[in-house]
């Protein structure tokens, strides 16, 4: 009985079926994630491109614009009509509008306002029109949902509590005379 299940072994030892399933094995779980990084990361950088195309094209009406300075709805509802697919962008969407001075810079906040859904709705943390001729920023702030949440860049990108991440665009202009 020994040398019947030493010979069985010895034959299991030298036998080379299966080898590229061990190979399989081993590499499927890397391509599969690196594949589906790169999903992810084809769509953060899409959402962001429409963010940015957004934001431009507001600030061109907002610059050329004629008469009263739009409001903060007005320009959130401008941005996201024209941000295309972004999901609940009236919901997620964040917008500060900030009159700097060009001679006395003192710089921005490096956080972004930006909405938190497990948290309680907060106003608007800064949002000011400019008058004639005054330098603005305006940026705006979207969540956005991971498509895959849980394997490789969704895993590891920087997320708040309820598993979102944040998407910031920043424009620049000055504020025309009326």
């Amino acid at each position: 009985m020994r040398h019947w299940f030493r010979s069985r072994l010895k034959r299991f030892a030298r036998s080379e079926g299966g080898q590229s399933t061990v190979e399989f094995a081993i590499a499927f779980p890397a391509v599969i994630t690196i594949m589906l990084s790169g999903i992810e990361l084809g769509f953060v950088s899409l959402n962001h491109s429409m963010l940015e195309r957004a934001m431009d094209m507001t600030v061109r009406d907002i610059r050329l614009g004629t008469g009263t300075a739009p409001q903060h709805d007005e320009i959130k509802s401008l941005i996201c009509a024209r941000a295309g697919f972004i999901e609940g962008c009236s919901s997620n969407l964040r917008l500060e509008m900030i009159q700097v001075d060009p001679r006395n810079w003192s710089g921005l906040d490096t956080n972004a306002d930006c909405t938190d859904q497990s948290e309680e709705v907060s106003p608007v943390r800064n949002f000011e029109n400019g008058q004639d001729n005054e330098l603005m920023i305006l940026r705006a702030c979207v969540k956005i949902d991971p498509i895959f949440p849980t394997t490789g860049l969704g895993a590891n990108m920087p997320q708040d509590s309820y598993g979102q991440y944040s998407l910031v665009a920043t424009s620049v202009f000055v504020q025309e005379p009326r």
